[in-house]
Order: C-alpha cells, then sequence, then structure tokens
C-alpha cells in the first residue's frame, strides 16, 4: 500500500513554529509520508536563512521556492506572488502530494494555493474564518479558504464563518490554535538560559515587541513612530524587538527599529529571528508584549502575559481580557501600556479560548483516514450545524 504524501509548506519562522509539531506527527506515522516545501522568508539572508532550524530539527526540505524579492514595496510583493505561483507549480509537479498542507494568510500561502487548485490537490487550510480588517491578509486569508477543500479552525465562531463562506460543514473542523500546543510541550528555556542565548541581561520590565506593516492603511508603517517615541517613557525597560514580516514596507520598520535599539544597545536588542523555544521562553517572562502580532493575542495570554494591541491591523480577531487595544498615538500607546502592566489575571477560562493543546493529532487523524474523491465542491447554503 501506498503511503498518503502529506505536503506542507512553511515561508516565516512563526508560521513554522505553528506548524512543528504537526510535521512531528506525519513525520513519525508509518503510514504517511511528509514532504516539506520552504519558501518566502526562510530563504532570505535577510531574515536570518531560517530554513537552516527546519533542517536541524530533524526534517528533510524537498523542494525550496525561491520567490521573496529585495523590494518591499506593492509592486515588488506582487511580483514575489508571481514567481511563488510559477515555482510552487514546479515543485508539485514533482512531488505530486496527496494532499498540500498550509496555514495562514501570506502571500507565500496564497502563492501555494493557487498552484495547488489549478493542479487539483486538495488544500487542507489551517487558521481560515479569522478576521483582521487592518491587512490584506484578511482578504488572502478567505481567498485561500475558498481555494481549500479541509479546513482547520481555531474557534467554534471561526468554524461558522467558514461555513458561511459556503464551505460544507463536514470538511470543517474545530481543532483549537496550533500554537497552544507548543506551549503546552516545549520545555521552555529558564531566566538564567535565556539571557545567556538572548545576550541580555532581562531586567524588568522587560518588553517583546513585534510590530508589522498595517498593508491595508493609508500609512503602512502606522504606529511604530509613535510606538518608539511612547517607549522613551520607560527607559528602565529591556526592550527585546523582533523584525517585522517581509510584507511591503516591513524593512523600513526594521530600519527604523534598528536606529533605536542602536541608541541604547545595553537594554535593547532585535532578532531576524527568535525561533519558537526563545519566542515562547521570552513570552513567559515578559512584562507585557506589545505591537500588532497575531501571538499577543493567541499564545500570550496562555502564558499569562498582558498585551498592548496598537492600531488597526488585528481588528476583528478575537482576543481575550488581557489584550488592550490602542489607536496609534504617543500618549495612549503610553498609558495602555502601564494598564497592561497593572493588570491581574483571574480565571483560566477567561482567556484560555484557543482550545487545549491537541492540534496536531486531532488535523493528523483527518488528513490519515479522510476519502477524497474529487477536490470538486457545491456552494454550502444550508444550515450551520
Amino acid at each position: 500500500m501506498n503511503k498518503r504524501k502529506i505536503c506542507v509548506v512553511t515561508g516565516t519562522r512563526a508560521e513554522y513554529g505553528l506548524l512543528y509539531w504537526l510535521m512531528k506527527e506525519i513525520q513519525s506515522d508509518p503510514d504517511l509520508e511528509l514532504q516539506i516545501i520552504a519558501t518566502g522568508m526562510h530563504l532570505s539572508p535577510e531574515f536570518g536563512l531560517t530554513y537552516k532550524q527546519i533542517e536541524e530539527d530533524g526534517f528533510v526540505i524537498n523542494e525550496k521556492v525561491e520567490m521573496l524579492l529585495s523590494s518591499d514595496t506593492p509592486v515588488g510583493i506582487a511580483k514575489s506572488l508571481g514567481l511563488g505561483t510559477i515555482g510552487f507549480a514546479d515543485s508539485l509537479n514533482r512531488l505530486k502530494p496527496d494532499i498540500l498542507v498550509l496555514l495562514g494568510d501570506r502571500f507565500e500561502i496564497l502563492a501555494a494555493a493557487q498552484a495547488a487548485m489549478i493542479a487539483r490537490i486538495p488544500i487542507a487550510h489551517i487558521h481560515g474564518g479569522e478576521v483582521t480588517y487592518g491587512a490584506y491578509d484578511d482578504a488572502i486569508r478567505h481567498a485561500v479558504t475558498k481555494m481549500s477543500y479541509l479546513h482547520f479552525v481555531t474557534t467554534e465562531e471561526h468554524r461558522k464563518r467558514v461555513i458561511r463562506l459556503g464551505e460544507h460543514p463536514n470538511r470543517v473542523y474545530n481543532v483549537g490554535a496550533p500554537g497552544i500546543e507548543n506551549i503546552m510541550k516545549l520545555q521552555l528555556l529558564s531566566k538564567k538560559q535565556l539571557e545567556e542565548s538572548l545576550g541580555i541581561y532581562l531586567e524588568e520590565p522587560i518588553f517583546l515587541i513585534t510590530h508589522h506593516p498595517t498593508t491595508l492603511s493609508t500609512n503602512p508603517i502606522e504606529g511604530i513612530e509613535e510606538l518608539l517615541e511612547a517607549l522613551n517613557n520607560f527607559n528602565n525597560a529591556t526592550m527585546i524587538f523582533t523584525k517585522a514580516n517581509a510584507d511591503d514596507n516591513g524593512r523600513r520598520i526594521n530600519n527604523l527599529i534598528g536606529l533605536y535599539v542602536s541608541k541604547k544597545p545595553n537594554k535593547r536588542k532585535i532578532f531576524d529571528s527568535l525561533g519558537q523555544l526563545r519566542y515562547l521562553s521570552l513570552l513567559k517572562y515578559a512584562s507585557v508584549v506589545i505591537g500588532n502580532s497575531s501571538s499577543g493575542l493567541i499564545e500570550a495570554p496562555y502564558l499569562k502575559t498582558p498585551t498592548v494591541n496598537i492600531g488597526s491591523r488585528q481588528k476583528g480577531r478575537i482576543r481575550p481580557d488581557s489584550v488592550f487595544d490602542c489607536n496609534p498615538d504617543v500618549k495612549e500607546i503610553t498609558e495602555t501600556i502601564i494598564k497592561a502592566l497593572n493588570y491581574e489575571f483571574k480565571r483560566d477560562s477567561e482567556y484560555k479560548i484557543f482550545g487545549n493543546g491537541e492540534t496536531s493529532q486531532r488535523i493528523l487523524e483527518v488528513l490519515k483516514n479522510i476519502n477524497i474523491k474529487s477536490v470538486a465542491k457545491e456552494f454550502y447554503d444550508g444550515e450551520i450545524l
């Protein structure tokens, strides 16, 4: 009996961390063959050549799809998308997977989905049904949903939204957020180990800061200048920044952060990539998470770390009470950071809203056992069960 070939696409450090345990489950299953395509920021020296981490973790990368141009303008991103579609068409033709696994909403994922749809390869999409009004990722996410056959969502609300998009309930599974599984399974570093690894003394308060472009805003770098000015009101804080993604204007954000960090290198550092172990360990010890990353809304609450979410990038996404939203205004950011620093976590049920950390096993059971005779779908107009 031939093994079922499950191909996983990964293009960023963050999304690889979310896929790690599922990849391990597929790799160790005797009835499945794991295929991996690395693309996007994984292959860029500017973002740390993080494909090496995938290999160090014991995985074999079957294909590398080069698609990321040095330009981060809208034209450059659109051209990267085109290059990606061409590259994925060739890679998928060589690998001929039975199912293609995609996570999230980035343009690299859209390129892979387009190529797979035309090749009639069933797509299994993770993290569909969510809403983020401030970025074009929102439209990409829903587009990938409509190109996908299987859907693995993180909450009941997201399940219902995917069904409202016309996907049959029998193909939509609420499995929780894969990022929670990392928290449950990884042996996080001690504070001393983390300090040695980061090369900085973590004196409280500790700020973990990630700020990405708000790609649908008239000002894609919305909030970063105001944030950096507001941070000057917390000169005693240790500040760890992770670089923005390779979205349009991401390099502008990274350049501004780099200049800010250089003025006080003993208290501030910026990293291309922390990797999941260091990132989640730092998330555990951080006094507050600041910026506009989804990790502040999903993973941070499980580690009892409050979040200051700036601007519109994550507008519409479900969030617990430990997430404090604010406008990109210096005074408001400052006041919100102070409010977050004084937040006290209460009952687990108030912030543990993305599952219990058994996501990869639930996904594996479906990928392994589902019978897919055709990728043809009819629009579901029935009752949401």
